[in-house]
């Protein structure tokens, strides 16, 4: 006799924006509208709404003005707990089997709310790493402090940050993480199991084939959002020194927008900005690219440098964060260590076509592995796993004598 599938209600921190976690919650939702499972995704947005297709249902309720903005399109509602009553009538209505959330945002403190209210296992996903963006986005308010007190405080928020937003998961009873490293962290500060949640990439979107470039230059692309906290600054730096290095010929492709695009535009001499781009738009510029340079030391995963890969663009990335672990470096790409390193990478790759091409290659082959299909396999098992431990403890705690239980 076939089990009915399990029921998901999800609460993604984001779904509308333009970024990683977007993206993932979207193809989530995708996922099992194409294996028919049944799926609730609650998420904030720009206007209430209510859509249901196939066996998805999906509830978008509109934040107000009533908090403030992370970034410039990410907000939060701190009146969102508006939502509690419908929102959780909804989910009742709707009966899940678990409730997932993707951290501490104000959707995210609304379904560990509810999942508490109604009594549901809870899951919750790590998909960025708030501690380094609190630590990086102080380090503007503390300019003027001497360099080791400003140091010293920027570490100290850091691990504050840290601290808090470990023990908002620990409220849950099974994690996922998109990289070893998380996985580890979360497992030791909150006790709970932390299975692999990675990323998949559409590889008929992403394709080598859409380049339509003919001429010789040398292009260095970069996509995602132009914050402090993505390390963007550091791409003026590499521009100044291929030009110290003697290199001529090249480029910046920079897609996106964000709080440090005014000044990368005043501190860059090589750069074309292509604003926010989507589908088949966005596709084509990735093939465009020659190299695609990512210095973030924040990243959980890195869905654009896995995007780059299946586009045969090589990248260079950073040795901290989760990007090192999408690029098999000397085959793929490259993992500096640091910034010499980094410039170094991208000037090699520059001045030795065949290398080039050979990692071209190398990435659209990697890239073809990586299915969301099996991503999210993985986290439905995971989901099994956990809630017959769950049932089986609720079941032992129940059956105890009434005097052991008082």
């Amino acid at each position: 006799m076939n089990r009915a599938p399990l029921r998901v209600a999800f609460f993604p921190d984001a779904y509308d924006e333009i970024d990683g976690v977007a993206n993932t919650s979207r193809q989530f939702e995708a996922f099992a509208l194409r294996r028919d499972l049944p799926f609730l995704t609650v998420h904030g947005g720009t206007a209430d709404g209510t859509q249901r297709t196939g066996s998805v249902v999906r509830i978008t309720r509109r934040r107000g003005r009533f908090g403030f903005a992370l970034d410039k399109k990410h907000d939060f509602d701190l009146a969102f707990w508006r939502y509690l009553t419908p929102v959780e009538n909804a989910v009742r209505e709707f009966d899940p089997d678990i409730l997932h959330i993707t951290g501490p945002s104000d959707v995210g403190q609304l379904g560990m709310a509810i999942a508490h209210r109604l009594r549901l296992p809870l899951a919750a996903s790590w998909q960025t790493n708030v501690h380094e963006y609190a630590e990086r986005r102080a380090a503007p308010l503390l300019s003027f402090l001497p360099k080791d007190l400003r140091t010293k405080l920027g570490h100290a928020i850091g691990q504050g940050s840290l601290k808090a937003t470990l023990r908002f998961y620990r409220s849950a009873q099974i994690l996922f993480a998109p990289n070893p490293e998380l996985i580890e962290l979360l497992e030791k500060g909150t006790g709970k199991p932390c299975y692999p949640m990675s990323r998949g990439v559409d590889t008929a979107l992403f394709n080598p084939e859409r380049r339509i470039r003919e001429d010789d230059t040398f292009v260095i692309g970069y996509t995602g959002r132009l914050t402090v906290e993505k390390n963007i600054g550091f791409l003026a730096d590499l521009e100044q020194s291929l030009i110290r290095s003697g290199l001529g010929n090249f480029r910046f492709l920079i897609v996106g927008q964000g709080a440090e695009e005014p000044w990368l535009r005043a501190n860059m001499r090589r750069a074309d900005f292509t604003g926010v781009l989507r589908g088949e738009a966005l596709a084509t510029a990735y093939a465009n690219m020659d190299v695609f340079a990512f210095p973030s030391n924040t990243d959980t995963y890195g869905n654009v440098v896995l995007e780059a890969l299946a586009s045969g663009v090589p990248a260079v990335v950073t040795d901290s964060g989760g990007p090192k672990f999408i690029v098999r470096s000397g085959e793929t790409g490259f993992v500096a260590r640091d910034e010499q390193e980094f410039v170094a990478c991208v000037a090699k790759l520059a001045a030795q076509p065949d290398l080039l091409q050979r990692l071209r290659v190398a990435a659209r082959a990697f890239a073809m592995t990586a299915t969301w299909d099996a991503v999210f396999d993985s986290v439905y098992a995971a989901y099994e796993r956990n809630l017959k431990d769950w049932a089986s403890a609720r079941k032992r705690i129940t059956m105890q004598p009434r005097s052991v239980l008082l």
